[in-house]
């Protein structure tokens, strides 16, 4: 039987720290991603053996444009298939999303470790990012790949998106897929879209929207303002923690 967790008694974030632990690589596909969220499951993806091709491949499917957007770039062909002037079009525009995430709420010292992590992990090829633009995808897919003769392919499938809210919060409903038959149909449908010809690769793009930000590895001014927002720091010492 299939465990569930319900982020009420069990949350997936634990069982995919758990399985991290004992993993080579790792594919996730989700509609939404939050930067901030990457916090949750970044030391897991430290653990991941350093041989060649062992990584964390993350599949994004949709993110913050609205749907009439979506329909626009989507269906703009009899076809439904985007031209590469409207696929680097969407790109700049969710590239923007990502940044736009991080001006929102107060940062804190956990978000900038979490952030500086996958900053450094896409650098070292630890993590790819790609966004898939055939069309828009809602899936959630989480999965994890270990040397075990029994149980080598391990699923979580369900509706947490890989954000705070879907790993932590109430409200999502998701299972465990270790009857490896389905596992491995569910590697074969990440594979055809990881490949597709409209999955671009966006690591590049991240890494500059980190090392441009609050959360970048150098130290500002302590009388700089936050976010343009007109909301002053009170003067102070430099410090390690005084960064945009």
């Amino acid at each position: 039987m299939p465990k569930i967790f319900d982020n009420i008694e069990n949350h997936l974030v634990q069982g995919l720290q758990n399985t991290l632990e004992v993993s080579h690589r790792a594919d996730f596909c989700v509609g939404y991603f939050n930067l901030r969220g990457w916090k949750e499951v970044a030391a897991g993806i430290d653990n991941l053996k350093d041989n060649e091709g062992n990584c964390c491949r993350l599949l994004i499917g949709m993110q913050k444009p609205p749907l009439e957007i979506i329909r626009e770039y989507f269906y703009k062909t009899e076809q439904g298939i985007i031209d590469n002037q409207t696929a680097s079009a969407v790109r700049k525009q969710l590239a923007q999303e990502f940044k736009d995430q991080l001006t929102i709420g107060i940062p804190t010292e956990e978000d900038e470790i979490g952030l500086r992590k996958l900053s450094q992990q896409i650098k070292d090829k630890k993590v790819i990012v790609k966004l898939f633009l055939r069309h828009p995808l809602h899936a959630k897919l989480y999965l994890l790949f270990r040397d075990d003769k029994i149980s080598p392919i391990i699923g979580y499938l369900g509706s947490s998106n890989l954000t705070l809210a879907g790993l932590l919060h109430q409200g999502e409903l998701n299972i465990d897929v270790l009857e490896q038959d389905a596992a491995l149909k569910l590697t074969k449908w990440f594979e055809d879209r990881w490949n597709d010809r409209w999955c671009i690769d966006i690591s590049k793009e991240l890494t500059e929207i980190i090392d441009n930000s609050w959360a970048a590895d150098r130290l500002v001014s302590p009388y700089h303002n936050l976010s343009q927002n007109c909301l002053s720091f009170i003067p102070r010492s430099p410090c390690w923690f005084n960064r945009i």
